[in-house]
């Protein structure tokens, strides 16, 4: 019955089924390509070439991964959140149209409340992954990876390529008009 029929759920483009002569149907979140004579148990493989300007990135495409020991993830994570707490601490202390600030740093847990119209940034540690976890009112959750060498890794979230200290570059300098903001030369993010 299903023989000669597979549905596909991907982001295969129309005009990629079309270079390979398959008829597809789009569906309300799938596509159905049918392909004929071949039976259901069939494995099929279908490889596309595809642009790279709207392209996912995931963790086996970004770099290898760290291998970071125990004890050097603490003192890069450290050194991290420290710089990480100063330099906001810094920032808000000299932000005049902020209401209601406060940053504090307890546990592995750097808290960045940037008052109610702004939200609150949460970034911590969570050494059983070895990550640096960031909540942003912004952006929404991510999990950063430390990537490279302690003298020149930085912390990166694999789906997309981007490092924390970019995303917060790209983010906090919306908030604070009036103060200059570069997290790019804080430690590890290079």
């Amino acid at each position: 019955m299903l023989a000669g029929r597979l549905f596909v759920r991907s982001i295969v483009s129309r005009a990629c089924l079309a270079t390979m002569g398959i008829r597809s149907q789009p569906q309300a979140h799938a596509r159905q390509v049918i392909l004929p004579n071949i039976p259901a148990t069939t494995a099929v493989a279908i490889q596309c070439e595809e642009s790279t300007s709207n392209r996912r990135f995931f963790s086996s495409q970004i770099e290898t991964e760290s291998t970071l020991d125990g004890a050097t993830y603490e003192r890069v994570c450290s050194d991290t959140l420290d710089a990480l707490c100063d330099y906001f601490e810094e920032l808000t202390e000299n932000a005049s149209e902020l209401q209601g600030t406060d940053v504090a740093y307890s546990d592995g847990v750097l808290t960045v409340n940037l008052g109610g119209q702004h939200g609150t940034y949460v970034i911590n540690r969570q050494t059983p992954n070895k990550q640096i976890w960031l909540s942003s009112p912004t952006s929404g959750p991510k999990r950063y990876d430390f990537v490279g060498t302690v003298a020149a890794g930085r912390w990166i979230y694999k789906h997309s390529g981007q490092s924390l200290h970019e995303l917060l570059q790209q983010e906090i300098p919306g908030i604070l008009k009036s103060e200059s903001v570069d997290f790019l030369r804080l430690p590890y993010c290079s």
